[in-house]
């Protein structure tokens, strides 16, 4: 288990690096000056040598990757351009607990709702629930998110006031408030979830249930709930598993669209507003704190389905 662990830890610092590479090179290739754009047309030439100091640009690309190595391991990505006295961390770390609560409420719900209808769906193979429950997924999973925002809102908060068409609470709200404004945003996420996962889900049960143990459990005639229970359960959820770890990075910074239409200062519209303004900064350490959370999510899951089926972590120690 500890050469699992430490293997899935060697394969996430690549990928950090891969990214810390791509990240450093941002300014460097976007097109006209960054300090120009930062700084605006009539700043002075001080101020641009000011900015480009700021942004390390003076310094060679294996310089400009170190210090920015440096800032991962200490969290210190310097001070906001866009948002003078804000550091970039104190900005993320605010839009990063926005993202969470959205996440985990959206979560608690997506994940009983789809995960028990893809086992439905497998159980009924073939079947018009079947059939029901995947063309249903298939449809809602093709909305985009904005789309999805949008019909949310003009449906549900347009006409009935319980639903709110702000996501953001505002401030010193009660639990049930903050949840409340959130409802509709974590609709969203679960239309464009729920087909995803159900699918992953119910391949997985059907490959579970078509299996030896599950065949030989039914042929003892072990009853339907206990066969799922004690055998299929387990196994079926392992790729659902991979899929929600793989998903999570996403979830957290790249619902933008939906943060936009519910005005939900999450970290995607963070990272998107640092882009639309040049704040290099601010992207840089929005971009790599959704990396980390992305290799985090992926670990845990692996170390999950690890724990799910020893079998996968022998075969992937027997291949390394």
């Amino acid at each position: 288990m500890v050469r699992f662990i430490l293997r899935r830890l060697g394969l996430s610092l690549i990928t950090l690096l891969i990214i810390l590479v791509i990240v450093t090179l941002i300014p460097n290739i976007a097109p006209g000056d960054p300090a120009r754009k930062i700084a605006g047309g009539t700043a002075s030439p001080e101020r641009l040598a000011s900015v480009r100091e700021s942004l390390g640009l003076d310094d060679s690309v294996a310089t400009q990757l170190g210090d920015l190595t440096k800032s991962v391991f200490t969290l210190d990505f310097g001070d906001s351009f866009t948002k003078p006295g804000e550091t970039v961390m104190g900005l993320v770390s605010a839009a990063l607990w926005k993202s969470t609560k959205l996440v985990a409420f959206a979560l608690v719900m997506l994940l009983p709702l789809s995960i028990a209808g893809g086992m439905l769906a497998a159980y009924k193979k073939d079947s018009w629930i079947d059939r029901t429950i995947v063309n249903t997924g298939l449809a809602l999973s093709s909305i985009p998110e904005f789309v999805a925002g949008v019909i949310f809102l003009s449906v549900l908060a347009v006409p009935i006031d319980f639903f709110k068409v702000g996501a953001n609470a505002p401030t010193g709200a009660g639990l049930f408030t903050q949840l409340q404004h959130m409802l509709l945003p974590a609709f969203v996420v679960v239309t464009v979830y729920f087909g995803y996962i159900a699918r992953v889900t119910r391949a997985g049960t059907i490959a579970a249930l078509d299996s030896d143990y599950s065949r030989t459990a039914f042929m003892k005639g072990i009853s339907t709930r206990d066969v799922f229970r004690r055998h299929i359960f387990r196994n079926a959820l392992q790729p659902t598993v991979a899929v929600v770890g793989t998903q999570l990075g996403y979830m957290f910074g790249g619902m933008v669209g939906l943060e936009i239409v519910f005005n939900y200062p999450g970290l995607g519209k963070l990272i998107f507003n640092a882009a639309d303004s040049a704040d290099y900064p601010l992207l840089r350490g929005g971009v790599l704190i959704v990396a980390i959370i992305y290799m985090a999510a992926t670990l845990v899951a692996d170390l999950i389905i690890a724990w799910m089926n020893p079998r996968a972590r022998l075969v992937s120690e027997g291949t390394s």
